[in-house]
């Protein structure tokens, strides 16, 4: 069976997606960032909750603080990527309900008056909406280097507040040189499909 999307673009997103590295001087500019948002926007949550938050970084000021929160073998790269962003998760997204999910306008107080709750609910449609940015900027004809080895705590007391839980770093830009490490094996299907 084959997939109804193009093979050219199951590519793109896809089969040639890697973990960039190294990233041209050529700037990533708002209006890139403003299209992948409006294209990754639609992806579906739970609940139509929208709880991601994007932090671009973009001054020299903010990018030194930022790398020096990121793990050794992480800052060269974040401090040379044309573009950094700081994915989070809201935990107050659920003030956003009445609009996102107007069918259901309750939802708000009867599944998240709890802070824990909403903890989890905001890390995992945060963490889906993480991945469809990765893919909208792989859209977009540019190169993602999602990074977690950084210092979470640290980023938040710098970047962020205690109503944000800091998800991962983005370096965005065009691939530069060596960007790529050797594609690392995966698990086939029955390794991870299990029918029941």
């Amino acid at each position: 069976m084959s997939l109804v999307l193009d093979p050219a673009a199951q590519d793109l997103l896809f089969r040639e997606a890697r973990t960039a590295n190294t990233f041209t001087d050529e700037p990533v500019t708002d209006e890139q960032v403003r299209a992948i948002y409006d294209l990754v926007k639609y992806g579906p949550t739970s609940m139509n909750q929208s709880p991601l938050r994007v932090t671009l970084v973009r001054s020299p000021e903010a990018r030194e603080r930022l790398v020096a929160h990121m793990a050794e073998g992480n800052q060269a790269k974040t401090a040379a990527a044309p573009l950094v962003a700081i994915l989070s998760a809201d935990n107050e997204f659920h003030e956003e309900l009445p609009q996102l999910f107007p069918h259901f306008p309750q939802a708000k107080d009867l599944f998240f008056a709890e802070r824990p709750v909403r903890e989890g609910s905001a890390a995992l449609n945060a963490a889906l909406q993480a991945a469809y940015f990765i893919i909208g900027v792989r859209a977009a004809g540019l190169a993602a280097g999602p990074m977690t080895g950084l210092d979470f705590e640290g980023l938040r007391k710098e970047f962020l507040d205690d109503d944000h839980t800091p998800l991962m770093v983005v370096n965005i830009g065009r691939p530069g040189p060596d960007a790529w490490f050797p594609r690392g094996p995966r698990l086939d299907y029955e390794q991870v499909v299990t029918t029941v």
